[in-house]
């Protein structure tokens, strides 16, 4: 495999790299996220307008095993290179804790057919990863369960949020940009140096 290279789109690496011949094969991007009252207000429509297909609720302990399922089947949709890649979640990560909490739509029957994951700080919440079920993509689903966590997290005094993701997902951008997030970061994934066996 070629050796990789993360670097801002705006870092004075990149001319180096280009210079060298290392080439992008990736495009990732990070937004944020400063919640007030106002921002709060818009993001409950997110949320509501699904509860006819959904229940979104935080994940408890107790859906771990529903969120590891998910996660299997789901493992190989994540676009993009190392800068995106996802880190298939194990039984300790599909456990929330207080400082890694995740929230779900569940349907009627009680299937976890979205979910969102985020890691809390001192001063910033990351999104560690938000995935929706395949047959159940472009219903608002991913933009809902990340509105939901937004406004819990915020409800106890969280205010800055970070996400990001691949160029080549337009359906998490355009999720993100729903929630609220402005992208003000890009990040260029080269590849180039030498072959490795």
């Amino acid at each position: 495999m070629q050796e990789r290279r993360v670097v801002r789109s705006d870092s004075p690496d990149r001319a180096e790299l280009e210079a060298q011949g290392w080439l992008v094969i990736a495009r990732s991007w990070g937004a944020g996220l400063i919640v007030d009252d106002r921002r709060r207000d818009r993001l409950r429509p997110l949320v509501d307008r699904v509860r006819t297909l959904v229940d979104i609720r935080e994940l408890t302990a107790t859906d771990a095993d529903e969120a590891l399922t998910l996660d299997r089947e789901t493992a190989d949709d994540y676009p993009g290179d190392v800068a995106t890649a996802h880190e298939a979640l194990t039984a300790d990560r599909a456990t929330p804790t207080a400082d890694h909490r995740g929230w779900g739509a569940f349907t009627l029957d009680g299937r976890l057919v979205a979910m969102t994951f985020a890691d809390s700080g001192p001063d910033v919440t990351e999104t560690d990863f938000t995935v929706v079920r395949r047959e159940w993509r472009g219903r608002g689903l991913g933009t809902a369960v990340k509105a939901a966590c937004v406004l819990a997290l915020a409800e106890e005094g969280r205010r800055t949020f970070r996400t990001g993701g691949s160029m080549d997902n337009p359906a998490s951008i355009a999720a993100n940009r729903a929630v609220g997030y402005e992208l003000d970061e890009e990040w260029l994934t080269f590849a180039g140096g030498s072959q490795s066996s």
